[in-house]
């Protein structure tokens, strides 16, 4: 099979058919919101993905899938506006506490998912359309020109770079099988594909998460592994009893976890 007759949007779609997971499901991100929103807002993803983006003072920007702010807030000082969409409810209320603390005034913040009427939304074309990490849905080509529709200058994705915040070790130790992932380099050739010639660079980020107990781990990594049963619980629960390591600040995992999120970004024609 010769690459040209390759369709990456189809790739993307039977990967993303296998998985059977509800991350494109609001009610998978409202009960998550809470402990994402802590976690995101202690990332260097964001400091590095500002780096490479550049912002422009004058800009308004889209910013689609923005969970609790964690680009909405860091760029609302470094932009003119910001237009904040996403699909949880809880997400888009704990922006709302955020802008309310910090006197934010420049965010709209709109609850909305990739499917609905961006029109009905009063969603208009903005100087940059940003999806940062938010590449949940099945038919991607049909999104990534629903984004671009809406920027009038460029497109920032981001898109995770092999198993990306998943730890394939978790998913095992329960006795599940880590499936396929769609990682960047289906979006970047889809993108080529569709006449697209997108810039890439890579987030980093090394990661050693400190947990208070056994518990905490377990709940702190439970969203890796959808719909746990309590026998799979128990097993997860074993695993990180036989494997966290103690030390002064509290336990964690015998080894760092390097992950990494590729930025891809084009210019408007």
């Amino acid at each position: 099979m010769s690459v040209p007759s390759i369709d990456w949007n189809d790739v993307w779609k039977q990967i993303h058919d296998n998985r059977h997971d509800s991350t494109h499901n609001p009610e998978f991100w409202n009960k998550r919101a809470p402990s994402f929103a802590r976690h995101a807002s202690g990332s260097d993803y964001v400091r590095q993905f500002i780096d490479i983006m550049k912002p422009d003072p004058a800009w308004s920007v889209l910013d689609v899938g923005c969970a609790a702010g964690t680009l909405a807030v860091p760029l609302s000082s470094l932009v003119g506006s910001v237009t904040a969409l996403d699909s949880s409810i809880t997400m888009i209320s704990l922006l709302d506490e955020r802008c309310l603390l910090q006197d934010i005034t420049n965010i709209r913040r709109v609850e909305g998912r990739w499917e609905d009427d961006w029109d009905a939304l009063n969603i208009g074309v903005h100087d940059v359309a940003i999806a940062s990490r938010s590449l949940v849905m099945e038919d991607l080509r049909s999104a990534i020109l629903k984004l671009e529709s809406r920027a009038g200058k460029r497109v920032y994705l981001s898109a995770m770079v092999d198993d990306g915040p998943h730890d394939r070790r978790m998913v095992e130790a329960v006795g599940r099988t880590f499936g396929p992932r769609a990682d960047y380099i289906v979006v970047y050739n889809l993108l080529r594909q569709m006449g697209r010639y997108a810039n890439v660079a890579f987030t980093v980020n090394k990661e050693e998460k400190l947990f208070t107990d056994v518990e905490d781990a377990v709940n702190s990594l439970r969203w890796m592994i959808q719909d746990m049963t309590p026998e799979e619980e128990a097993r997860l629960t074993s695993h990180l009893e036989a494997n966290l390591v103690r030390n002064p600040e509290g336990w964690k995992l015998p080894y760092p976890r390097v992950i990494r999120w590729a930025v891809l970004w084009w210019e408007k024609e």
